[in-house]
């Protein structure tokens, strides 16, 4: 059998339990989670309350025409709730960031995007039948008179358009053949596409505007759904940067294919990041600054600097090594729940594959974990493709830290996270290798969303619970 990941063995003479970088905090995540839920929850209540209350469930019963316009409407306003819920959800809003985490808010916010889209479709055509069948014309010449004889149909009808365009580019195959910058730019006519649909819900929507607690609450909710965009999108984050004058202190080369980059600025302490969080950061060294790109922490946030390590995969990513030190940085964040708060267990089990590897260093330096209690796998394509090389070799020579570096191509067995060197093993078994205590023990992921499935799987197998395995991904 191939042999055993080579870990590194602790320090014999220390130990004692490591020194607590960072204080203790609550795991509040589970209020945050449950205080979300039922905003959503209530929210949904009241849009089934206004579709009752404006007769439609006697139309739903009526047959004919005023059946399908009663589906058309329950469609209709389900769609307008779960698009601001799509808004919202994007919006860096802290109930939904801390409550859902930000692997939680990009999975909801494609399934969302995709119901709501798929309602918003199926109200066009039911209202579309609905009305012929009543005024007993063919269904083409109702579309017609809808787009042009409507007041809001047309802006509606563009506002379609667009939502169209952000689906047809978020399917996951269109999404791979297009560069982050396009499809980001792309995406963000879905905010103009809402906007355009908004005049069609005053003008002709009967159930946003025929009972005074309707019209209150639409108006709230695209009230609440804009100041949203403005204050945790725009305002907060300018704030923000203004006040601590992040700028670029150094770039540095991070194995063969990847860079370091290091900031300093004012009071960064106050940012209250943690180790295995991430920033949406804004470089302001030329064209193209305002596309924002997340990175997570590198380094523990120690007050004095930050630091994130990038793999080399496109154009913001290659543009990161030709800046010079001083250039500003905008900041969004810190966002994410991947940090030392959502342990459980006295062991830790970090896999990380690529840049993955990089929150899982931040977290590691900022946990508590005695020597020998801390075991780190890293995945890379090649041993010269390893990010945080001397962080890993500081965690192991001052804190113990057990380390394996897993290089090579993939295996193609049914363990396709391990290399080829390792394909002998069934993933199940090495985990419990590494980790031969489950019940104590928390394991922290990080990678491509493929891997980290297949890595999943393989935990799962080896007997450690859901509740221990911790993860994220930053893709929609």
């Amino acid at each position: 059998m191939t042999a055993a990941p080579a870990l590194a063995a602790p320090p014999a003479a220390s130990v004692r339990r490591a020194h607590q970088l960072a204080r203790t905090r609550p795991n509040t995540r589970s209020l945050w989670n449950l205080a979300a839920i039922v905003v959503i929850w209530a929210t949904s209540l009241v849009v089934v309350a206004v579709w009752v209350a404006g007769g439609e469930v006697q139309a739903l019963f009526a047959g004919g025409g005023d059946t399908l316009n009663a589906l058309g409407r329950a469609a209709g306003l389900a769609s307008a709730n779960l698009l601001f819920y799509q808004v919202l959800l994007m919006a860096r809003v802290p109930l939904f960031e801390r409550g859902f985490g930000r692997d939680g808010i990009t999975r909801m916010h494609r399934i969302v995007g995709f119901w709501s889209f798929a309602l918003f479709t199926a109200h066009i055509g039911l209202q579309i039948l609905g009305y012929a069948v009543s005024a007993g014309i063919n269904p083409l010449e109702q579309a017609w008179q809808f787009v042009w004889d409507y007041p809001g149909m047309l802006l509606a009808t563009a506002g379609t358009g667009l939502l169209l365009l952000v689906v047809v580019t978020s399917v996951r195959t269109a999404r791979r053949r297009l560069r982050y910058e396009s499809w980001h730019l792309l995406h963000l006519y879905g905010y103009l596409g809402v906007g355009l649909a908004i005049p069609h819900m005053l003008w002709t929507g009967a159930d946003f505007t025929a009972a005074p607690a309707a019209t209150v609450y639409w108006w709230t909710m695209w009230a609440v759904t804009a100041a949203a965009v403005v204050v945790f999108r725009l305002g907060m984050p300018l704030t923000r940067s203004l006040r601590h004058g992040i700028r670029v202190s150094a770039v540095e080369r991070d194995g063969d294919r990847g860079v370091s980059v290091r900031m300093t600025g004012r009071r960064l302490s106050a940012l209250n990041a943690r180790g295995g969080q991430f920033f949406v950061w804004r470089f302001l060294d030329g064209a193209g600054w305002t596309r924002g790109h997340p990175f997570s922490l590198a380094a523990a946030p120690d007050g004095r600097e930050l630091v994130i390590s990038a793999r080399f995969v496109g154009d913001g990513t290659q543009r990161l090594a030709a800046m010079r030190p001083g250039t500003r940085v905008l900041i969004e964040g810190p966002y994410g729940t991947l940090t030392a708060d959502e342990r459980r267990g006295r062991e830790l089990l970090m896999i990380g594959a690529g840049a993955g590897v990089a929150p899982l260093i931040a977290l590691l330096e900022e946990a508590r974990w005695a020597p020998g209690e801390a075991t780190l796998l890293v995945r890379d394509h090649t041993a010269g493709d390893a990010l945080r090389v001397d962080a890993i070799r500081r965690l192991e020579r001052e804190r113990g830290l057990r380390h394996a570096a897993l290089p090579g191509p993939r295996a193609a067995t049914a363990s396709p996270w391990l290399p080829q060197s390792h394909a002998a093993w069934a993933g199940p078994d090495l985990v419990r290798y590494v980790a031969p205590r489950p019940d104590d023990t928390d394991v922290f992921l990080c990678g491509p969303r493929p891997w980290m499935d297949a890595v999943r799987a393989d935990l799962r197998r080896a007997g450690i619970s859901s509740d221990r395995i911790h993860l994220e991904a930053f893709t929609v």
